[in-house]
């Protein structure tokens, strides 16, 4: 079977091939054949017109041909730009880059959660919080705890602003976080994702990322990979600090990824520490440090 549809495979592609140079030879054969009849058909001296209005269907044919074969990815491309000028002309709902709301000198991080409710603008039928009451006090440490899907992410994600909640209120000391500025709202928090984003640069320029705000000494560096129980290992490097994690950080593994991210967040110095699963690729000796 394989043979035969080779044979047919073979065929069919070289008629393909062959279809411009017969058209050639009908052509020029057929043109041929008129300038060498009596007078009165084509003449001798219009021979040249003769080649040049074959050459001009040949080719045009040709040209035509190829064009209708990138129809399908012009009208990909309309989609595409349709779809990227649908999201230029977008207005968000949280601005992030907004200069509005109140920016408080000093910070006492309480937070208040109170009958929350919420549904993604993407499942709007589907609600993920319902009625949720909390409240961490400064100093404090509150761990969610429940299955996939039940909405502790959810909760990291209005804390930070990304999403509002559809009603309830979310307070900072007793602030609506609505009526906060965004930016120096966010300034407030370090989070530590359970699969965190390193850029291609050295060990030492990802921890600095975290307070990208102002600028970071060396110490604090330190320091900070010292409290993430990442520093015995960075000396253990050929470069130390100044070692390139790769891109997204492929040179490290899950658990190293996970303590340089956790360093980022404490050079921050935040008032807020959010950990969203941030040691489920740890031992349970690091995790428990």
């Amino acid at each position: 079977k394989n043979l035969v549809n080779s044979f047919v495979y073979g065929l069919t592609y070289g008629f393909s091939q062959s279809v411009i140079y017969l058209g050639f030879i009908l052509t020029f054969g057929f043109g041929a054949y008129q300038v060498t009849r009596p007078p009165g058909h084509i003449a001798h001296e219009s021979f040249s017109d003769l080649l040049t209005v074959l050459m001009a269907v040949i080719f045009g044919a040709v040209g035509a041909g190829q064009a209708s074969s990138f129809a399908p990815n012009y009208t990909k491309a309309k989609q595409s730009a349709n779809r990227i000028f649908a999201l230029l002309d977008r207005e968000p709902v949280v601005d992030g880059y907004s200069e509005d709301g109140l920016k408080p000198e000093k910070v006492v991080a309480r937070i208040e959660v109170k009958d929350v409710e919420f549904n993604y603008p993407a499942r709007p039928d589907v609600q993920v919080l319902q009625g949720l009451s909390l409240s961490v006090e400064p100093g404090q440490t509150l761990a969610l705890v429940g299955p996939s899907g039940c909405g502790k992410s959810t909760v990291v994600s209005l804390i930070e602003r990304f999403y509002d909640p559809s009603s309830g209120s979310l307070k900072l000391e007793e602030q609506d976080i609505r009526d906060l500025n965004i930016r120096w709202l966010r300034n407030q928090i370090g989070i530590v994702s359970q699969e965190p984003v390193l850029f291609d640069k050295s060990i030492a320029d990802n921890i600095r990322y975290g307070a990208n705000f102002r600028e970071v000494t060396d110490e604090e560096v330190i320091e900070a990979a010292k409290a993430a129980n990442i520093h015995n290992f960075i000396q253990t490097l050929p470069q130390g600090y100044a070692t390139n994690v790769g891109s997204k950080g492929t040179q490290l593994s899950g658990g190293q990824k996970q303590r340089i991210a956790i360093a980022r967040a404490l050079v921050r110095d935040p008032k807020i520490l959010l950990l969203d699963e941030a040691t489920s690729a740890l031992d349970t000796e690091s995790e428990k440090i």
